[in-house]
């Protein structure tokens, strides 16, 4: 079992930077993918990053490639996405969540989310 708990969300204008967190129960945090997607209102929620157990490998959504970064720092049970260049597009709810394998099945553990508006 593993509970997740986002924060970092916030009001910021286009441009700005925020950098969102997820801090995982358990000891078991480094034996899983950790993923963060976004939720826009009246929007399907999407895909924005995933991170290998290790840090090791990282894939991104095109819409966010070259603006976010997903890293991971085992010892503290965290994952991070910091997000650069924000745009009111980036607007959204923003969850974690954590599946065992790195490139099938599903997400079994989700966050709560975390609000990020970037106002133009």
């Amino acid at each position: 079992q593993v509970q997740l708990v986002e924060s970092g969300g916030g009001l910021v204008q286009a441009g700005d930077s925020l950098r969102l967190s997820c801090a995982a129960s358990g000891r078991t945090f480094s034996s899983y993918t950790m993923g963060w997607f976004r939720q826009a209102p009246g929007k399907e929620r999407e895909f924005v990053a995933r991170i290998y157990r290790s840090g090791s490998m990282t894939i991104y959504a095109d819409s966010v490639k070259g603006r976010f970064t997903i890293s991971r720092d085992n010892a503290k049970n965290t994952v991070y996405l910091q997000m650069n260049g924000l745009r009111p597009e980036d607007t959204a709810v923003y969850y974690c969540a954590a599946r065992e394998n790195w490139n099938t099945g599903t997400y079994d553990y989700w966050g709560q989310g975390t609000q990020v508006t970037v106002s133009s």
